[in-house]
């Protein structure tokens, strides 16, 4: 069993990508590898490109990534962590991929329509086409399952749909058809601000979210005045299906807490969130804070970030090379 997953080098990193992808990846290092298997993490910073970002923002923001992953718990002697753009067989099987590919399987993508909008023509082409660099990035390791969310399962049924032609046209069972993992215990963390839509650092309020990278002070301030309702909190989990604002803060206090929401509104039963706000805070604080002290450090020395990218790059690239070579034997490439 081998997991791969990326993950895009976005700048300050909020407790929604936190909860509901960081920390999965931490508990499946440790799930994976109990089971014999092993893990693979990949700063996407080929992915990166698909819009406009200065070049200086892109290596900041590729060092911060890899410096929150060590700091939240993964283990680059336990896990390959690499950068993407290191290892240019990502780029050289995405092109081979492009062949395979068809262009109506790309027009039914969902996530370029939303992310082009009405600007489609104004678009570039490694938006439009990033599914297949996607593909690459899972078929090259031979991926047997991958983290998704439900807005990537499409993307993932498009490598699968990209191996099983690729293996049917040129004769060959090549490459794996990699399998989602779901992690049942990932939540959806909604804005402090407005419980009907996701925690976002595109928000322009600094009060909807919480970074990674935040004080003490201010994680604590955040959740004391995340928007509530008025009424206590319930004896059980499903009277609060209409409570959208109670919902998500019992949520985040289960992720935090590694506990079921159902155990969280029963000890808390009866009491308002006078009392609940609190006690987040100061889990949220207890939990955040060392992650967010270590990521600083790390982000200090620039050496040893470099030298973590570099060691992962050479693993991954170690085991991307004969798949690679297999495909472009496979395909008439090799003389």
């Amino acid at each position: 069993m081998r997991v791969v997953s990326g993950i895009k080098p976005t700048g300050n990193l909020h407790l929604g990508n936190y909860l509901g992808a960081v920390k999965q990846w931490v508990a499946m290092q440790d799930e994976i590898q109990a089971a014999g298997g092993g893990t693979m993490y990949f700063i996407a910073d080929l992915h990166g490109l698909t819009e406009w970002i200065a070049p200086a923002d892109l290596r900041a923001n590729t060092v911060e990534m890899t410096a929150t992953l060590v700091a939240a718990g993964i283990d680059p002697a336990r896990s390959i962590l690499f950068n993407q753009a290191r290892v240019a067989a990502h780029s050289e099987l995405s092109w081979l991929l492009n062949n395979v590919a068809r262009v109506g399987w790309l027009n039914r993508m969902t996530q370029f329509k939303d992310k082009a909008g009405k600007n489609r023509e104004g678009a570039s082409v490694g938006l439009y086409d990033y599914p297949v660099l996607m593909a690459a990035d899972v078929l090259l390791y031979n991926a047997t399952h991958v983290p998704v969310g439900e807005d990537q399962k499409q993307h993932l049924e498009l490598a699968r749909d990209i191996a099983t032609k690729f293996n049917n046209d040129y004769a060959t069972e090549l490459f794996t058809l990699p399998e989602p993992l779901v992690s049942k215990a990932a939540p959806r963390i909604m804005s402090l601000r407005d419980a009907g839509a996701k925690m976002s650092k595109s928000n322009p309020s600094e009060q909807s979210l919480v970074k990674l990278i935040d004080s003490d002070d201010v994680i604590a301030d955040k959740f004391r005045k995340a928007k509530t309702d008025p009424d206590l909190l319930p004896a059980t989990w499903d009277e609060l299906e209409d409570r959208a604002e109670a919902r998500n803060l019992v949520t985040i206090f289960a992720a935090l807490a590694d506990r079921t929401p159902g155990d969280v509104v029963a000890d808390y039963a009866g009491r308002g969130f006078g009392q609940f706000k609190p006690a987040l805070a100061d889990l949220a604080v207890a939990k955040l804070g060392p992650i967010r002290d270590e990521m600083q450090r790390l982000m200090g020395d620039a050496g040893a970030i470099d030298a973590i990218l570099k060691t992962g790059a050479e693993k991954a690239a170690d085991l991307a090379a004969p798949m690679l070579r297999r495909a472009q034997e496979a395909m008439g490439l090799v003389i």
